[in-house]
């Protein structure tokens, strides 16, 4: 694991470190800067329990910095019938890339589904992503080309 950089499962106290790293990771896709909504939208997920939300922090207490995190939402495989969980998010402010926090925080997850039951993780991301990709791949995970995955926007 990355030195100093603890991986915590976020929780209501811990909305106001992960809400300007999902505000800067909406940004990174394009999306205007929103950082009260984007403290509204986790809180409602943490607060309802509609994903799990983990937390890369440097230090301790009112001092603590959140540096990456990720979010995963729980989803089933109808044709497996067991639980799978969605790696929707992963984030790591650009000062603290290359410093291992992404690996920590996806072996957190990893860990997180394995001890759930869950099956599998998935995850989708840009292609012209390499950074993430290089990465995924390294840490084990496989390139899915065997389905066409398509979107409607409602």
């Amino acid at each position: 694991m990355t030195t100093g950089v603890r991986i915590i499962r976020a929780g209501l106290g811990d909305i106001d470190l992960v809400a300007p790293l999902f505000d800067s990771y909406r940004q990174f896709y394009e999306q205007p800067a929103e950082l009260a909504a984007a403290r509204e939208y986790i809180g409602q997920r943490v607060s309802r329990d509609e994903s799990v939300v983990f937390l890369a922090l440097i230090g301790f207490g009112p001092r603590a910095l959140g540096v990456g995190f990720t979010q995963l939402y729980p989803s089933f495989t109808s044709v497996g019938m067991k639980k799978i969980w969605i790696l929707n998010d992963l984030f790591v402010h650009p000062d603290h890339r290359r410093s291992g926090t992404a690996r920590a925080l996806i072996e957190k997850a990893e860990t997180f589904a394995r001890s759930d039951g869950a099956v599998r993780i998935k995850l989708q991301t840009e292609h012209n992503n390499n950074s993430a990709r290089k990465l995924y791949e390294k840490l084990g995970w496989e390139f899915e080309d065997k389905y066409v995955q398509y979107k409607r926007k409602l």
